[in-house]
């Protein structure tokens, strides 16, 4: 694994949701290998919150895998930080903060989607038709700015319908293209 690469404010009712001003490029931080992990664990001085997200894995400077993907903010820290107009990386780059399914193999862009299940209901629902900044987009002004290598990943942004999570709470994540389940994943807060 190199990097993930974030985009940040790329769906426009997830900007409204958040009172976020709208993005004239868009915008992009990093997380560090330390935020991978297959299982939700929250930290112990901040609430925090889930983002589902459509993710790509790299290689050859090509999507070559799909995945389910949580952004996990510590969104107190981050309003904070925001205001002061600092970077996000406490709020953004913790560790456990990039949780992951596995990634399969999909052929284009188009109809992909998630969906979060929050303890049986749906929180979450979105696809690319919704981004600001399409995948394929991203792919090329990702790789301009920072270099793509292999192994990379790409988290897309969220659609609205982001919230706290608590030790307990159940989450299933999903990749869908056209409405047919291409990945799914069971997650347990703890």
């Amino acid at each position: 694994m190199s990097k993930i690469v974030c985009v940040g404010r790329n769906y426009v009712e997830h900007i409204k949701e958040l009172n976020n001003d709208f993005p004239s490029e868009p915008v992009y931080f990093i997380k560090p290998d330390s935020c991978i992990s297959k299982e939700i664990k929250l930290v112990d001085y901040s609430p925090m919150h889930y983002e589902g997200e459509i993710c790509f894995l790299i290689e050859n400077k090509k999507p070559v895998g799909v995945g389910f993907g949580f952004d996990m903010t510590l969104r107190e820290i981050q309003s904070k930080l925001k205001q002061k107009g600092l970077p996000w990386e406490r709020a953004k780059a913790f560790k456990n903060s990039a949780v992951f399914s596995e990634f399969v193999e999909f052929n284009r862009f188009e109809g992909l989607e998630v969906e979060v299940i929050k303890n049986g209901k749906l929180v979450q629902k979105g696809g690319v038709e919704l981004m600001i900044y399409k995948p394929q987009f991203l792919i090329e002004d990702i790789d301009r700015i920072f270099g793509l290598e292999d192994g990379d990943i790409i988290m897309s942004g969220t659609p609205k319908g982001v919230g706290v999570v608590e030790k307990g709470d159940e989450f299933i994540g999903r990749i869908l293209q056209n409405g047919k389940v291409l990945v799914e994943k069971r997650f347990i807060a703890d």
